[in-house]
C-alpha cells in the first residue's frame, strides 16, 4: 500500500483536498500520545493519505510540528503531498524547502489557482517544478478542478521522482531560505495585473472595521440563530415531535397492548419517551451546526478569532483561544482537547476551565424544548441569550481567574486569514455531518442505555415494580430536590434529570420523558413557571459537564485541574440560577 503524508500551512485547503480524495473512506482518532487529531483516509484501498496537522514550519516547538516531523522521520511515506497557497507562494513555499529534506518524493499542489490568478500572478509550474524539484499540479480544491491529475500521479506511481537533493535546501538559518524561495519565484512567477484590489480585501474592509466588526459578527450569530430557531431547525424539530407524540407512541401502545403492561412500559415510557425525546431536536442540531460550518468555510470564522482578540486579551487570552471556544458550541471534548495547541501553558489551562461554559450542543435540545414551551413567541431570543450568558460569564470568570491563579505573561497573537470563498454544498453537507453524527451515535448508546436504567429506577424499588413517586429514582430525587428549591425548582423530577444529566445533557430530556411521561411541551408548563423555567436553564448551561467532558479535563491536566472544573462550576451555576430567579422575581412578580 502507498503511503502519502499530506502538508500544507493552515488554511490552504487541506481539508477540502483530504475530503476529495479520500470521500467517507475516513478514520478520525488522536496520535499517540498527544491530543493532536489524526486523519487517514483511503482511496480504493491501496493508498493511504495520512492528514498532518496545519503548520508554518517543523522547528518542533507545537503539538503538530512535532507529530508531523515524527510521521516523516519514522511513519515511512512513500511521498509528501505539500498543498500550497498558490496567491501566496513565498511563504508557503518555506515549509516546502524543509520538507525537501527528509529525502522523499514530493508533489507539490498549487491550491487556489483562482484566487491567484484574480490577485494578477501566473506561474510557470514546469520552472517551479525543475527548480525544486518536485511534481507539480494545479488545482481548485473547492471545485474539484485537478484533483484527477493528482489520483492519477499517486495511482500510477509517478511521483517516484529522483528526491536525492536533500543538502541543496539544508539552509543555516531562515533569512537563506527565503533568499532562495525569492530567487526562484523571480523565475517562475509573474504579475499580469498591478495594484489588484482582491474581493477578500475589500470584504475585509467592512467585516474588520474598528466600527462594523462587532456589530457584523453579532448579526451573523442571530442570523444563524434565526435559521436554526424560527426558519427551518425548529419547525422541522416540532412536526418530528409530533409525530412521535401524536402518532407513533398511540401506534405502538395500541400494537402493544397485548402484551404485559411492564414491557408495554418499558418500550413506550422508557426508549421512546426517553429517545426520542432527544432525537426529535436533531433537525436543530444540523441547522445549528450548517451554520457554523458556513462561516468556517466561508473563511469568516478566523476573521471571528481576530475580532475577539481585543476582548480575550482582558481575560489574558489571546485570539487563538477563541477557537477553542467556539468548538466548545459544538463539543466540550474536542476543544479541551484543542485548547492543548495553544502556545503557553497558561492559555491552555485557563481556556479548558472556560469551554465548558460555552453551551454545547447537548444542551440546545433542552433550551429548544423550554424556549416552546414557555416562550413560543421570543424562542430564538431565549435561546441566544443564555449563548451569550455563557460568553459572558467565561468572559467574567477568565477576568478573575486571570488576576489570581494565572498571573503571567500573555503571548504573541498569529493567525491566518484565509480568502473569502462560497462554501461547496457537498463539502459543506459533508462537514455538518462530521459534526452532527455524534448527536446520533449518542442517542443509540448513552441515551439509550440511561434511559432503560432510568426507567427501571422510575418503576422499582425494593419491593418490586411500584408506582413512580415510591420509586428509587423519587427517593433520589426527593433527598437532593431541597438543594434546588430556592431556584424554584424543588421537584424531585428535575432535580434527579439535572443529576442524571451528568452522563450527557441530552439524558436532562431522557430522564423528564420518563419522569413526566407524555408530551413535555404540555406537561412542563405545569411543573414550571416561565421565571422558574429560565432559571432551570441557566443552571443547566452553567454546572459540571457531562462525564466524558470531565474524564478528558483529567487526562489533559490531571486530578486537580479536573475536580476544580467540577466543583467551581456546581458552585456557579447554584449562584447564577439563584440570582436569576430572585432579580427576575423582584421584577416580574
Amino acid at each position: 500500500m502507498i503511503v502519502a503524508a499530506l502538508l500544507g500551512n493552515p488554511n490552504v485547503g487541506k481539508t477540502s483536498l483530504f475530503n476529495h480524495l479520500t470521500g467517507s473512506n475516513q478514520y478520525v482518532g488522536n496520535w499517540p500520545g498527544v491530543t493532536v487529531e489524526k486523519k487517514e483516509g483511503y482511496i480504493d484501498n491501496s493508498i493511504k493519505i495520512v492528514d498532518l496537522p496545519g503548520i508554518y514550519a517543523m522547528d518542533t516547538y507545537s503539538n503538530e510540528e512535532k507529530v508531523s516531523k515524527e510521521f516523516l522521520l519514522n511513519g515511512d511515506p512513500d511521498v509528501i503531498i505539500n498543498i500550497v497557497d498558490s496567491s501566496n507562494l513565498n511563504r508557503n513555499l518555506y515549509l516546502t524547502t524543509q520538507l525537501k529534506q527528509f529525502n522523499k518524493p514530493i508533489v507539490l499542489v498549487l491550491n487556489m489557482l483562482d484566487v491567484a490568478e484574480s490577485k494578477g500572478f501566473k506561474v510557470d509550474f514546469s520552472i517551479l517544478s525543475k527548480e525544486l524539484g518536485v511534481l507539480v499540479v494545479p488545482i481548485i480544491a473547492t471545485k474539484g478542478a485537478g484533483i484527477d491529475k493528482l489520483l492519477e500521479i499517486l495511482k500510477n506511481g509517478d511521483f517516484k521522482q529522483s528526491a536525492d537533493d536533500s543538502e541543496k535546501f539544508k539552509f543555516e538559518n531562515e533569512k537563506e531560505a527565503y533568499s532562495y524561495i525569492t530567487d526562484v519565484l523571480k523565475k517562475c512567477l509573474t504579475r499580469t495585473k498591478k495594484d489588484i484590489t482582491s474581493i477578500t480585501e475589500k470584504i475585509d474592509k467592512i467585516v474588520l472595521n474598528r466600527f462594523w466588526a462587532y456589530p457584523i459578527f453579532l448579526l451573523a450569530l442571530i442570523l444563524i440563530f434565526k435559521f436554526t430557531f424560527s426558519w427551518v431547525g425548529q419547525p422541522i424539530a416540532d412536526t418530528l415531535s409530533d409525530f412521535v407524540d401524536g402518532s407513533l407512541t398511540p401506534y405502538l401502545k395500541g400494537l402493544l397492548s397485548s402484551t404485559s403492561p411492564w414491557f408495554s412500559s418499558f418500550l413506550v415510557d422508557g426508549i421512546l419517551a426517553g429517545v426520542g425525546s432527544v432525537i426529535v431536536f436533531f433537525p436543530v442540531i444540523f441547522c445549528l451546526f450548517l451554520g457554523v460550518s458556513f462561516l468556517e468555510d466561508s473563511g469568516y470564522m478566523a476573521r471571528g478569532a481576530f475580532i475577539m482578540d481585543k476582548l480575550m486579551r482582558k481575560m489574558g487570552l489571546s485570539g487563538k483561544a477563541f477557537i477553542p471556544l467556539i468548538v466548545g458550541f459544538g463539543c466540550s471534548v474536542p476543544a479541551i482537547m484543542s485548547s492543548k495547541t495553544l502556545e503557553s501553558e497558561k492559555d491552555r489551562k485557563l481556556t479548558a476551565l472556560l469551554v465548558p461554559l460555552m453551551s454545547c450542543n447537548a444542551r440546545l435540545p433542552i433550551y429548544a424544548l423550554f424556549a416552546s414551551a414557555f416562550f413560543v413567541n421570543h424562542k430564538t431570543t431565549v435561546v441566544f441569550s443564555l449563548y451569550i450568558l455563557g460568553i459572558a460569564t467565561a468572559f467574567l470568570i477568565g477576568i478573575l481567574f486571570k488576576n489570581t491563579i494565572f498571573k503571567k505573561d500573555e503571548e504573541p497573537f498569529i493567525i491566518e486569514l484565509p480568502e473569502y470563498n462560497i462554501p461547496q454544498a457537498r463539502s459543506l453537507l459533508f462537514h455538518t455531518w462530521e459534526k452532527a453524527k455524534g448527536f446520533l451515535r449518542k442517542a443509540g448508546t448513552i441515551i439509550f442505555s440511561m434511559s432503560v436504567l432510568i426507567w427501571f429506577l422510575s418503576n422499582f424499588n425494593l419491593s418490586g415494580m411500584v408506582d413512580m413517586d415510591k420509586s428509587i429514582l423519587s427517593s433520589i430525587g426527593n433527598f437532593i430536590s431541597p438543594i434546588f428549591a430556592p431556584m424554584g425548582f424543588g421537584n424531585w423530577q428535575s432535580s434527579v434529570s439535572l443529576i442524571t444529566g451528568i452522563m450527557a445533557k441530552e439524558i436532562v430530556l431522557s430522564t423528564m420523558g420518563i419522569v413526566y411521561g407524555g408530551n413535555l411541551s404540555t406537561i412542563l408548563p405545569t411543573r414550571f413557571t416561565p421565571i422558574s423555567a429560565y432559571a432551570f436553564l441557566v443552571f443547566v448551561l452553567l454546572y459540571t459537564p457531562c462525564i466524558s467532558s470531565i474524564a478528558t479535563m483529567k487526562k489533559e491536566y490531571g486530578n486537580k485541574m479536573a475536580a476544580f472544573s467540577v466543583t467551581y462550576q456546581i458552585l456557579l451555576a447554584w449562584i447564577g440560577s439563584f440570582l436569576v430567579f430572585r432579580i427576575a422575581t423582584l421584577i416580574f412578580g
